[in-house]
């Protein structure tokens, strides 16, 4: 278990899908270009089995912000995208409104 005061470390913010694109070096996952609000990043995501990239432009999708960037498979990833996952496939987590791009997850 975590603590409340851990939990609230995570920061969760909503981006914008700008750019989809599939990554050289893997065949599920995608580089996209995500638009927070205060600037673009750039995200390396497994969802490349569950989502075409037309149907990936412009969504609002929830970013694990504050992650250490890390390079997966030779590009960078300077957050997460969340999603969930079962025996159908996954699942990208979206709000069901159009909330401002960088508005906080609680």
């Amino acid at each position: 278990m975590i603590t409340i005061e851990d939990f609230k470390k995570i920061e969760l913010i909503i981006a914008q899908v700008k750019e989809v694109k599939e990554h050289p070096n893997a065949d599920r996952l995608y580089v996209l270009k995500v638009d927070t609000g205060s600037g673009e990043r750039q995200l390396v995501a497994g969802i490349r089995s569950s989502y075409k990239p037309e149907d990936l432009l412009g969504r609002r999708v929830v970013l694990v912000a504050n992650l250490e960037p890390a390079v997966i498979r030779g590009e960078e990833s300077q957050g997460m995208v969340l999603a969930a996952s079962d025996e159908t496939g996954i699942s990208v987590l979206m709000p069901d409104k159009d909330v401002a791009l960088g508005s906080r997850v609680k």
